[in-house]
């Protein structure tokens, strides 16, 4: 069941009906709104303007664009240098290269000087598909995650990245915001609620008290809903929250969430190993310990295929998260 004052599409469970979007496009559109509302906005990019989604700013604001190239390493140097003049810049990459290629320049130049840089790292996770393993990210929350001064941003859907982009755009430090190459579901509206380190949750079981909580970021949080949904036909009551800020986490909603039912199911479209899910084990070792799953890749590279397939493969798939939840039951 979904709560009423999330606002969340009417046919969420219906996949032949809900409109399918590619994440990074809700980026595009936000950098846009962005520079609208403010003039110090500016655009940089290594080479992959097209993909990325920056394209549609770079035509509408050539004189506030700048083409790196492919060179990582100067893209998150010379934001840095704009930031500290007063700009406010977005840089984008696919997520292997940026943070992936220029981690120590966005440590040192950026987050050591507290500048307002946005990163937004595309093409994150195995969906990227046929690209293959060396253009998969699948360990960048982890080495994002633990730089002082950075905020880590997991957007679900294209609205939500756009409302991310947004609102990164007003804050004051540095902003790593991960987006999914492949279409997904769009199953937030402009209305559903949004705002940085506030954790929603997006499905309520019909007959509570719930039995586990689901912890999702990105394009993994619809695959929740759906196994939730699933589960409670066999009468395993389930709640799921969207988690899209990885950094700074919102420790009350989780809590609540383990309290409420004394287990923790995390998924995440990335290595379980110092992702989203670990975060979340952080935050309950100390305050309120509980059985947990982890669903993500498992100590393992990617590869080539289609990205619902290997969703499926590296036990990502709606059904991979309803045997988690099962064995996570068992140990309560």
């Amino acid at each position: 069941m979904i709560p009423e004052h999330i606002k969340l599409v009417s046919d969420i469970l219906d996949l032949k009906s809900l409109d399918q979007k590619p994440i990074r496009e809700g980026f595009g559109l936000g950098l846009v709104e962005a520079a609208d509302a403010n003039q110090n906005v500016v655009g940089l990019c290594a080479d992959l303007t097209e993909s990325t989604k920056m394209e549609a700013f770079a035509k509408r604001y050539p004189e506030r664009f700048v083409e790196i190239g492919v060179a990582e390493q100067n893209l998150a140097a010379v934001a840095s240098g704009m930031a500290a003049c007063g700009k406010i810049p977005f840089i984008s990459s696919y997520a292997m290269f940026s943070p992936g290629r220029n981690w120590e320049q966005i440590r040192t130049t950026i987050c050591y000087n507290e500048r307002h840089v946005i990163i937004a790292g595309s093409h994150a996770g195995v969906s990227v598909g046929p690209d293959g393993a060396t253009h998969q990210a699948i360990e960048d929350i982890a080495i994002m995650r633990p730089i002082a001064n950075m905020t880590v941003i997991a957007p679900c859907d294209a609205h939500e990245a756009r409302k991310a982009t947004v609102a990164a755009s007003g804050l004051s430090r540095p902003v790593y915001i991960r987006l999914a190459r492949e279409k997904t579901p769009v199953f937030t509206t402009p209305e559903t609620p949004f705002q940085i380190g506030k954790a929603y949750r997006v499905w309520e079981p019909t007959n509570p008290p719930p039995l586990v909580a689901i912890i999702a970021c990105g394009s993994l949080v619809h695959n929740a809903i759906l196994a939730a949904q699933e589960l409670e036909k066999e009468s395993i009551g389930v709640l799921v929250v969207n988690n899209h800020t990885i950094k700074p986490m919102d420790e009350e909603t989780i809590i609540a969430a383990a309290k409420g039912t004394g287990a923790v199911v995390t998924v995440e479209e990335h290595q379980v190993m110092g992702g989203m899910g670990s975060a979340v084990a952080e935050v309950l070792a100390r305050t309120h310990p509980v059985p947990m799953e982890f669903v993500g890749v498992q100590n393992r590279f990617g590869e080539s295929g289609e990205p619902a397939e290997l969703l499926e493969k590296f036990g990502m798939g709606v059904s991979s998260i309803v045997a988690a939840v099962k064995r996570v039951v068992q140990r309560k």
